[in-house]
């Protein structure tokens, strides 16, 4: 990682949208294992680039001509943002801080290293969110991202022993989780306002999907100004009436019901999705993941019955 540099005004702001986007996968990858939710996470990544894009505004306002290392800058407010998330939702589980527990931290690790990296990244998203917040952090960095520990200590203000402590329970106490998984229930049959707005937009009746906004929906697509009213969320779908035909069904995500968006039928995964809110038999909320498709790979995406 490099170290702080000078830079214009200028050259802040396009090295920042350079790795920004070269870096949201990487950053939601995290972000959805400690939130526990590729949705949840996903928020936290869109957060953490409106308050970096804010805090670049403020160093310029005073004159600051050196900006921090980006890459270990972002996943900063990631995490920060993350934590602040998850102790207003839950209660704080703690832990005592042990003796480190001796960890590799080698260019190429042994087979036992590299059997607990790939027991990590194939663990469903959801399940992280069982282990305290530090050990989750820490796994996620080293065994999901494959940082090394001397950068993990520098992110999470930890003394290398104690990330390997962090460490090394955090994977015992993943693989416990893992070995108590049950199998995922049969997803629920899809509910008929879902069910009705994929058929109409299977039909492509742009007409009949108007009619089903509220006055004054809105429309949320990744970083783009959110689109507010039945008008000028109306567009959205003369926009998906110029591209190329895709196959909506609905389906359910981490309890949530979502609709699973086909760009080739049958393929084993949807391309990205969509969830929508409704009141009074309306849809008052819609949030179209096709600009975030990196949201789909960690996905546990089941189709409804």
């Amino acid at each position: 990682m490099s170290a702080a540099q000078p830079w214009s005004n200028g050259d802040r702001q396009a090295a920042f949208l350079a790795l920004a986007g070269e870096l949201q996968p990487e950053l939601h990858r995290y972000c959805a294992r400690l939130m526990g939710s590729v949705i949840d996470g996903e928020d936290v990544v869109q957060d953490t680039l409106v308050r970096a894009v804010v805090a670049l505004k403020e160093m310029e306002q005073q004159g600051v001509v050196e900006t921090p290392p980006l890459r270990p800058w972002l996943f900063r407010i990631a995490h920060n943002r993350a934590l602040d998330l998850l102790r207003g939702r839950a209660v704080r589980r703690t832990e005592p801080i042990e003796a480190a527990v001796d960890v590799a931290d080698q260019a190429h690790p042994d087979p036992v290293e590299t059997l607990m990296r790939q027991e990590a990244v194939k663990t469903a998203v959801s399940r992280f969110a069982e282990l305290p917040a530090m050990q989750r952090s820490v796994v996620i960095l080293k065994d999901v991202l494959d940082e090394q520990l001397s950068e993990i200590a520098a992110l999470l203000d930890l003394t290398v022993d104690a990330v390997k402590g962090h460490l090394a329970r955090g994977r015992a106490q993943l693989r416990e989780i893992n070995a108590q998984a049950r199998l995922f229930p049969t997803a629920p049959t899809a509910s008929s306002a879902v069910a009705r707005y994929a058929t109409l937009f299977n039909q492509r009746d742009w007409d009949g999907l108007r009619a089903l906004l509220a006055s004054d929906v809105k429309l949320k697509q990744s970083s783009y100004p959110v689109r507010t009213g039945s008008a000028d969320v109306g567009m959205f779908f003369g926009i998906y009436s110029k591209l190329d035909p895709v196959w909506l069904a609905p389906a359910w995500l981490e309890g949530r019901e979502v609709i699973a968006v086909f760009e080739d039928r049958a393929a084993p995964k949807p391309s990205y999705f969509m969830w929508l809110e409704w009141r009074d038999g309306q849809i008052s909320f819609i949030r179209d993941y096709k600009y975030v498709r990196y949201i789909t790979t960690d996905a546990e995406v089941t189709l409804a019955r």
